[in-house]
């Protein structure tokens, strides 16, 4: 049984009356959260850093920033302090605080009007670059700088950056696109910056206020320290950011444009609320040419070349990051797109882009291109050029830089406790130097014996380095410091800068070193701005005359520091949490993409993948302070029977229950989660929640009862089959008004499915159907095996979708092939959601035990329901290891892709079909939506497929009373709008559950799409 975790990491009794005055002030309409789950999911970033904030500030209005500083001014509150934060993907931990984070992603996403002629458009500080992009292609604009975050990255966070990534040789950084900005300064006023000059730059610098002060602090140090300010700024694309001295003021023109110190400020000097966007046509022409290098080296001492070319950009990416690209679900969209060179080994790669809205140019310097990488392979050549592909259609272009951008993330799936971790990843050398910059990075990194992952923007001079290093262990805390201070000088040496994109961060402590002289002008600058230091203070420089406060270092705490507490043998067993490096994939805000509905709905960062990763790292944590090692529990868990004494402990515990639990915090984060396993392939890490949900559960119910509901899950793969005996008797009983309130009050469902009425073994028969005999079918030959297919029940479909189990059988027949129905065995997939592992184990062990012996005969074997048999190929895997066996139940679409030929349509069909795939099925089998495509084209039918999220059925998730609004919320948001735009009766739906979810909410019937095949053959 495992403790009560009661120690409570309480607040400061300062910062809890100041929440208090927030959520109570009449004007305040955001939101205030300080429970230690939600301050432990804003702990960290993608960064190494960890620091648990007092508590996070969503608001939803400039004005409700502007009520939390005016109560932050009153006097005992002056010591409290604030950081802004957005899409939370930073790499060096920008938006970390131990004070109150101002988290605008949540809330602030309006956008005004486009004008399509000025090519503007204001944007809120919590708008998502690529929803943005998204709602404006119809004007053919775009905003340009494209990170690889950009389908969660804010714009509040691209302008606290000034982001840039791929194509910024072109289109520059954030800041070249920002036309003004608006900004709460931490006296409480709303101010926009944007350049201005002549008697609007005298009139603000007369101003008696802080905006006032501002700009006369800001012109006096630019335009009097111009000199030495050209000579210490490097010319680099990528030049130093925070803050901006040299663009801030233009002597030619006399313009000063505060905005340009906002862009890369990392949060250190206000509150950006919105800004007004130049945005950019949209290219008319786009290609890509991969070109395919013997080596790193050779990839990055042809980039130069390269941009001579005329190029858009130029990406590179290492043997190693394509390596872990192999092992990822992105491969399949790209993996006839790079494919190797016969004989050769491809260790490097650069992504050359040509875009523009001159297509004949652009395609003119593509072939010029083109005609001299053609020159050197057919006359050899000493560049390391060993091929090279070339990409014109969208589809193949997005799926090449989602490949890339995934980059980051991929290499946190390393193998081996040290992972590729974020410290010196974002250097920037003039371009011609990159080569030899790099070899002596490397020889650094190899002295430490250390491997490592290299892609990046060769064509600005930006690297991407992540060495492998393990922070559990306390020495290789120390190698990161030793890096960090070498490359410092590295990349000195070469004219280049140890920030060139993502920030500084913690390592703010490099400043002086490279802004010498100027360093106090910028600690004006932050005077003027923030001269108490109360907003994100430590991180780039402190206020002139302020020497007591320090700046923040790379010694500072880990994540590290932190997981090193639990024991390795537990790291190990719960990798799953235990890898989250928090690069924010689960937050994007794409409904269509699969990962993570409960957060795309509800917009909780507790409630996505990396929060519940976050929550299971400190309940490990914490169990390991109390003295349990879960492993430990699990074992004690599975041999342990039904006890009275247990069942008297765990209702006294339930019932009397005193204090604070931390895990009551855990239990509400895994609740909400529909378990829909689109985690474990779409995270670049494979956090796997419902994998630690389900663990977390067991353990869990050893110390509480478990809701009524959970027994009728235990028993329901049992009871469902004796019900559909008799379907119309307990169907017209569960339909009773009584008897519903009854399921609802005591057993937590509601809707409950109805039972397929006439039962399946009635519908079948007459049918050209075999029953199983097991000595039978071992008795036939080789031919008469040929000719057979074992069809796998399932409860969910047997019992309440019989007539999907009919046409299957039926469609079987039709192609020449004798169905044979085997018994219904139960899955356990409901068993394993909610956290009875013994039970489900014992199940999994007695049906592959069947399984494997029907296996020997050599006859496929064929299941319907494609969350049932993913099961038995993943949580089966994971639970039996090696005892699982070899037998393979293919989904229905596999093995019509190997008898295609078979297909023979009998009439002609001309309606178009439309299909929705089912999460899971998505998720770990990506080749979905083009095996029905190719399938349906072999009877000459047109199938769509629509990219959909998640319905929020779930399996039985969608009929508990907790999770019921819920679940109708996430499928009004993710596939109400299909059966508004296609008819019902054409869209096609893999899944049970979404059937069942459809039924419910649309009052219809929709058909899988093996039975439109059984109609018309």
């Amino acid at each position: 049984m495992i403790p009560q975790l009661s120690k409570e990491y309480s607040l400061d009794p300062l910062y809890l009356s100041y929440f208090k005055a927030v959520a109570a002030d009449a004007s305040f309409t955001g939101d205030v959260e300080y429970s230690y789950a939600a301050r432990l999911s804003e702990a960290t970033d993608n960064s190494v850093y960890q620091l648990l904030p007092a508590g996070i500030i969503f608001p939803k209005t400039p004005e409700d920033i502007q009520t939390a500083l005016r109560i932050a001014s009153r006097e005992e509150f002056r010591k409290i302090r604030f950081a802004p934060r957005g899409g939370g993907t930073g790499t060096n931990g920008g938006s970390l605080t131990g004070g109150v984070i101002i988290d605008v992603s949540r809330h602030m996403r309006g956008v005004g009007k486009v004008d399509p002629e000025k090519r503007t458009v204001h944007v809120e500080s919590g708008v998502i670059k690529d929803s943005l992009n998204q709602d404006i292609r119809q004007y053919g604009l775009f905003f340009s700088p494209n990170l690889s975050t950009s389908n969660r990255a804010t714009f509040g966070g691209m302008i606290s950056n000034d982001a840039s990534g791929q194509g910024s040789l072109k289109y520059g950084k954030t800041s070249r696109h920002i036309l003004d900005v608006d900004v709460v300064l931490m006296d409480g006023s709303l101010v926009t910056f944007g350049p201005v000059s002549g008697e609007a730059l005298r009139a603000k610098m007369e101003l008696n206020t802080q905006e006032g002060q501002i700009y006369r602090t800001v012109y006096e140090i630019a335009s009097g320290k111009r000199a030495e300010i050209v000579s210490t700024f490097p010319d680099l694309n990528r030049f130093l950011t925070g803050y901006d001295l040299k663009h801030v003021w233009d002597p030619d023109t006399g313009v000063l444009d505060i905005s340009r110190i906002i862009c890369g400020a990392e949060g250190t000097l206000g509150f950006i609320t919105g800004a007004t966007l130049d945005l950019t046509p949209l290219p008319s022409f786009r290609a890509l040419v991969n070109i395919k290098y013997d080596s790193f080296d050779s990839a990055l001492r042809h980039a130069p070349v390269l941009v001579k070319a005329g190029v858009l950009s130029v990406e590179t990416v290492d043997s190693v990051v394509f390596g872990m690209a192999k092992k990822d679900i992105v491969w399949y969209q790209v993996q006839d797109l790079l494919t190797e060179v016969p004989g050769k080994n491809m260790d490097g790669i650069n992504i050359v882009e040509f875009a523009g809205t001159d297509a004949a140019l652009e395609k003119s310097r593509m072939d010029e291109l083109v005609r001299i990488l053609d020159a050197d392979l057919r006359n050899g050549n000493d560049r390391g050029i060993i091929g090279y592909q070339i990409c014109t259609e969208n589809k193949d272009i997005q799926a090449i830089y989602a490949m890339r951008k995934k980059a980051v993330g991929l290499l946190g799936n390393a193998e081996g406790d040290a992972k590729p971790v974020a410290f010196v990843e974002d250097t920037v050398v003039p371009p011609e130097h990159l080569a030899d910059f790099i070899l002596e990075f490397r020889a650094l990194l190899d002295s430490h014996h250390l491997r490592y992952g290299m892609f990046g923007h060769v064509d600005t001079g930006v690297l991407h380095v992540r060495p492998a290093l393990d922070l559990c262990d306390p020495e290789q805390e120390v190698v990161l410091r030793t890096i960090s201070d070498k490359v410092v000088e590295l990349t000195a040496k070469y004219g280049g800068i140890m920030w060139g994109e993502h920030g500084r961060g913690y390592r703010s402590e490099y400043g002086p070193k490279y802004y010498g002289g100027l360093f106090d002008e910028l600690r004006k600058v932050k005077r003027a701005f923030d001269p108490d230091n109360r907003i994100n203070p430590g991180k780039i420089c402190t206020p002139y005359g302020n020497d007591a406060d320090e700046l923040v270092s790379v010694d500072a705490a880990k994540r590290g520091s932190f997981d090193r507490q639990i024991p390795k043998g537990v790291r190990h067993s719960f990798n799953r949490a235990l890898s989250c490096n928090g690069n924010g994939a689960c937050f994007s805000f794409d409904i269509t993409s699969p990962m993570c509905p409960t957060y795309k709905f509800m917009g909780d960062r507790k409630q996505s993948p990396k929060g519940r990763a976050g929550l299971m790292r400190e309940w490990l944590r914490e169990l390991e302070e109390a003295g349990v090692n879960p492993l430990l529990e699990e074992k004690l868990s599975e041999s342990r029977g039904f006890s009275v004494l247990d069942l008297a402990r765990k209702t006294r515990n339930t019932i009397a229950k005193r204090g604070y639990d931390f895990s009551d915090e855990v239990l509400e984060a895994m609740n909400c989660c529909l378990a829909c396993k689109a985690c474990a392939s779409q995270c670049p890490i494979k956090v796997d929640v419902p994998d630690f949900r389900s663990r977390f559960f067991n353990l869990y119910y050893t110390r509480y009862l478990r809701p009524a509901g959970d027994l009728m899950v235990r028993h329901f793969e049992e009871s469902a089959p004796l019900m559909s005996r008799a379907p119309a008797l307990f169907n017209a009983v569960t339909a009773l008004n009584p008897v519903k309130m009854m399921v609802k009050k005591v057993l937590g469902f509601v809707d409950v499915p109805v039972l397929s009425s006439p039962a399946l073994r009635e519908i079948i028969k007459g049918q050209p159907l075999e029953h199983f005999d097991l000595a039978r079918l071992e008795q036939l030959t080789p031919a008469e095996k040929e000719k057979r297919v074992l069809i796998v029940q399932d409860t969910f479909t047997t019992v309440y979708d019989a007539t999907l189990v009919h046409d299957l059988i039926s469609l079987v027949a039709k192609t020449g092939k004798i169905p044979v129905l085997l018994p219904l065995k139960p899955n356990g997939k409901a068993l394993h959601i909610r956290g009875y592992l013994r039970e489900f184990a014992g199940t999994a062990a007695r049906s592959a035990d069947f399984y494997n012996r029907v296996y020997r005969l050599g006859i496929p074997m064929v299941g319907v329901d494609p969350a049932i048999v993913l099961c038995y190929r993943d949580e089966y895997r994971k639970t039996l290891g090696t005892a699982r066996g070899d037998f393979v139940i293919q989904l229905v679409q596999e093995w019509l892709l190997d008898n295609l030929s078979l297909l023979t349509p009998r009439i002609r069909d001309e309606n178009e079909y439309y299909l929705l795939a089912h999460c899971t099925q998505k998720s770990l089998k990506p080749a979905t939506h083009d095996d029905w495509v190719r399938i349906f084209r072999q009877v000459s039918l047109k199938l769509i497929p629509i990219p959909v999220g998640c319905c929020g059925m779930a399996g039985l998730y969608g009929h508990t009373a907790a999770n019921v609004a819920r679940s109708e919320a996430i499928y009004r948001q993710n596939w109400a709008p299909v059966f508004k735009k296609y008819p019902v009766n054409r869209c096609l739906v893999t899944g049970f559950s979404c059937r069942e979810q459809v039924r419910k909410m649309e009052n219809a019937v929709v058909r899988h799409p093996l039975q439109i095949l059984n109609e018309i053959m």
